[in-house]
């Protein structure tokens, strides 16, 4: 069994166009293709091509950050371990287009599971295991989840959670832990008598295959869509902006249960031939993740901005990588962080940008020249568009950003869904209309079609009639030695309209004193333009949802109701 044919001369081309981005951009075309299973027809390729290499590395932290606990599968092994499982939960009564509800962390048989349940065309519900009962609860009823996958150390959370086809007990850590009374004891999985009668593995190119909540940054978590070939090949643009390479080892920081989780350590990655592998850790250490950095020759690195702003705080420059590529994703990255890095490892950190509802569409692949600050131009197989967000005209300088629907990019979703079976009508009109896919990101563009973030569509506000965007005064306050992370929302002000206020974390021992206050405002008025400047700074903690992001939308609904000063609000006012 050999890799798709026009799934292989897809990624070839942009290998071979790598650092060519002209090229790349202007040759590459999306297979389109009827048929098609990433399980069968592309992982088992890999497997019989290369069945000694190695698939999945799993190293778990110890308490202090250091590598412990090793655990290393080949492309055949795995093979086999999915085809196992497949066999094994088909036996619990799954079938074609059935959801399974998955809660695991960064343990092996998350990957088994995930490869078992595509060559079964079941659908994937991926959950972090840090959601809260009433959250679990709302995937199982919206996702109408049949069977419900977990560590047997989260069996409390699903207590009160009854699906058709059961539970399923995860042994993650390895600790022995008894599975619970009901449940289904995943260590029966075993390859004794593996085989792939029954299991063809063959799906059509647009049955649904997983379905993701979004982190909910503005409201409620929306229900995403993605099909056996809108993930799996369309995170071809993913592995071209990595730069991924064939005989890669590739660590990605990133939680299970998020759509960066399936871009960078499941598809890009495998799509590229590379080794996944993954620092598993209960407490980040920034000293631990170094240590696996240097131990495992990692050729390629992402990490969200919140870990390379704990990184550049350890000593990198004293850190003997052998790093090729390194990248950011998730939220834009601060410049000042981008050249710390640069200064010590040489290294410069490449942006890109993508959602949950996509695969990477703008980024800054290797062998091109970046512009800082810049989140790179649009990559193969998007056409993207800036909208005027009030009007909906078309914006040569800046704008929403909106992916062209002609030809329809293929990692795009098919929409949002209400429940499991039932689309969204509401969400998609919105979503898609003026036959364009609404991102909700308003970006500006430059001569060279080189695209900055400015912000969300709805975070971006005006104070006296100048349009601020949070992103931009954040990039400055995280240049302060004292600043750990920042954000800024408007602030009710009854004759500019709003003034931009900023929430701070501190940095280190600094202590949220007025001094410490001046200093910040102080430095902010440097380098920001007059209609910027930052009026209020509040110290304390940043609402974030469970995978990490702000939520600027409470900070933004708080100051709309607030009558008192906070203890630790200080105003540039005070210091005139």
């Amino acid at each position: 069994m050999a890799t798709h044919p026009q799934v292989r001369a897809a990624r070839d081309f942009l290998l071979l166009h790598r650092s060519d981005y002209d090229t790349a951009y202007a040759g590459f075309s999306w297979p389109d293709l009827q048929l098609f299973n990433f399980a069968t027809d592309w992982f088992d390729g890999l497997a019989e091509e290369s069945p000694d290499q190695t698939a999945l590395w799993v190293i778990d932290a110890a308490p202090d950050g250091a590598a412990g606990r090793e655990q290393k599968l080949s492309f055949a092994e795995l093979r086999d371990r999915s085809i196992a499982a497949a066999q094994w939960l088909s036996g619990l009564g799954v079938r074609r287009g059935d959801r399974i509800l998955l809660v695991l962390g960064n343990c092996v048989p998350l990957w088994e599971i995930m490869l078992a349940s595509i060559r079964l065309g079941a659908v994937v519900i991926p959950a972090t295991p840090q959601l809260a009962p009433a959250d679990l609860a709302d995937r199982v009823d919206r996702g109408e989840a049949k069977l419900l996958i977990a560590d047997v150390a989260d069996q409390q959370k699903f207590a009160a959670l009854e699906v058709e086809y059961g539970k399923v007990a995860v042994d993650g850590a390895g600790s022995g832990a008894p599975v619970p009374d009901g449940w289904h004891d995943y260590a029966a999985v075993t390859t004794d008598a593996v085989g792939e009668a029954g299991f063809p593995g063959v799906s059509r190119a647009d049955d649904p295959m997983l379905l993701y909540f979004t982190s909910g940054t503005t409201a409620l978590p929306k229900l995403v869509e993605h099909t056996q070939t809108s993930y799996p090949i369309g995170h071809l643009s993913t592995m071209y902006w990595m730069g991924l390479r064939p005989g890669d080892v590739h660590l990605n920081i990133s939680s299970p249960g998020w759509a960066k989780h399936a871009w960078s350590s499941f598809f890009a990655p495998w799509l590229a031939g590379a080794t996944i592998l993954v620092y598993n850790y209960q407490r980040f250490a920034p000293r631990g993740l170094l240590g696996v950095l240097e131990q495992t020759g990692v050729t390629t690195f992402c990490a969200p901005p919140t870990v390379w702003r704990m990184l550049i705080q350890t000593d990198l420059g004293s850190a003997k990588t052998s790093i090729r590529e390194a990248f950011s994703a998730g939220e834009p990255l601060n410049p000042e962080v981008i050249e710390q890095v640069k200064t010590a490892w040489g290294l410069t950190i490449r942006d890109g940008y993508g959602q949950t509802e996509t695969s990477a569409q703008v980024g800054n692949p290797p062998g091109v020249p970046l512009k800082l600050g810049s989140m790179g131009r649009p990559l193969p197989g998007y056409r993207v568009r800036l909208v005027d967000p009030a009007t909906g005209e078309t914006r040569t300088d800046e704008g929403e950003l909106c992916l062209e629907l002609q030809p329809r990019p293929l990692p795009l979703m098919t929409g949002y869904k209400q429940r499991a079976d039932q689309f969204d009508d509401g969400k998609n009109e919105h979503a898609f209309a003026g036959d364009v896919y609404h991102t909700g990101d308003v970006v500006s563009v430059d001569e060279d079609g080189y695209l900055t973030y400015v912000g969300r569509s709805d975070d971006v506000f005006k104070a006296s009639d100048y349009r601020i965007s949070p992103f931009e005064l954040e990039s400055v306050l995280i240049e302060h030695p004292a600043v750990a992370e920042a954000a800024v929302v408007p602030h009710p002000d009854p004759v500019r309209l709003a003034v931009p206020k900023a929430f701070v974390i501190l940095a280190g021992d600094h202590q949220p004193t007025a001094e410490v206050a001046r200093d910040i405002l102080g430095y902010a008025r440097e380098h920001l333009a007059p209609y910027k400047r930052i009026r209020i700074i509040e110290f304390g903690e940043l609402p974030k949802t469970i995978s990490g992001k702000i939520r600027r939308v409470e900070l933004r609904n708080a100051e709309q109701s607030r009558s008192e000063r906070g203890e630790f609000e200080f105003y540039a006012q005070d210091f005139e």
